[in-house]
């Protein structure tokens, strides 16, 4: 059973088990319990915005399955079925260790990339006593490029295929509507083609959501680009977050195809100007793998 097959089974295995379990784990469960109400909650309401990572962990002792799924261009057409034939997609396993720190792994059909990142959260956005405007995680990627290089006269090292990024999050829940994050990003190539190519790329992405209703939300997520590869474009995807109970649906249009921070920022192929335009989806499913000391012998 190749990855694509294997995901689809997946996926539907995920599905027909949402409606009986969905109540039983929450996303954040940490919210469940925190021993400072005045923590704001819920700024977004998924770990990725759409491609990027949003401010939110999951809950410690959490451990969350995610299928992140891109269709083929819109712009291919009946004979392709408008995208639908072709797909990448990228498995996923994320699990929080504490309140404060996430980690997870990795495996994209796309350049057959693996990846491994955490995710730690510095500060914390509160009202109260201590009023803090804003939140702001450290999020780190590593990620290898398994596909086979052509045949050359250099032999790469397994140095060579890897890849690099870092995140400073601020994001600040505005009101219960909306919500904004600032993410400036270095991403780092151990190789690359040329001498004239530099090793280091700088971006700054831009999201946000806006309730539309108290179970959907809309989202949007932009990289703007600072130096620049010739022939790629900055990422721009629009999507819409759907709750059911613990779990939350993304839909979305992407201009972008990999899933990895050095494929969706810096390597995106895509234009909006030329309507070279992905269809994708976000799903996961959440299990309790151990229940923090505040919540044991509780049912939730």
């Amino acid at each position: 059973m190749n990855l694509r097959s294997l995901a689809i089974a997946a996926m539907i295995v995920l599905l027909a088990s949402s409606h009986a379990n969905a109540q039983t784990v929450d996303l954040f469960s940490e919210n469940n319990y925190s021993s400072n109400p005045d923590i704001i909650t819920g700024t977004f309401k998924s770990t990725r915005i759409v491609n990027g990572q949003s401010i939110e962990n999951v809950g410690p002792g959490v451990l969350d399955f995610r299928i992140l799924h891109r269709f083929g261009p819109l712009s291919d057409g009946g004979y392709n079925f408008f995208g639908l034939d072709q797909a990448t997609m990228r498995l996923g396993l994320d699990y929080g260790i504490t309140s404060r720190l996430m980690v997870g792994i990795g495996r994209s059909t796309y350049e057959k990339q693996y990846d491994a990142f955490l995710k730690y959260k510095i500060l914390r956005q509160q009202e109260g006593e201590y009023n803090i405007p804003l939140s702001i995680s450290y999020a780190s990627s590593v990620i290898y490029k398994s596909l086979k290089d052509p045949t050359t006269t250099y032999t790469p090292y397994v140095s060579d295929k890897l890849s690099f990024s870092h995140q400073l999050l601020f994001a600040s829940k505005l009101n219960d509507y909306f919500s904004l994050q600032l993410t400036p990003t270095l991403i780092h190539y151990n190789i690359v083609d040329t001498k004239t190519i530099p090793n280091d790329f700088y971006s700054l992405g831009v999201g946000f959501r806006q309730r539309i209703s108290k179970r959907v939300n809309f989202t949007t997520e932009y990289y703007h680009r600072f130096n620049t590869l010739d022939g790629y474009y900055n990422p721009l995807s629009m999507g819409v977050d759907i709750e059911t109970g613990g779990h939350v649906f993304q839909l979305h249009v992407s201009n972008s195809t990999g899933m990895t921070e050095r494929t969706f920022i810096n390597e995106t192929t895509g234009s909006w100007a030329k309507g070279d335009l992905r269809f994708g989806f976000n799903i996961s499913r959440v299990f309790t793998i151990s229940k923090p000391k505040e919540l044991r012998g509780i049912n939730y």
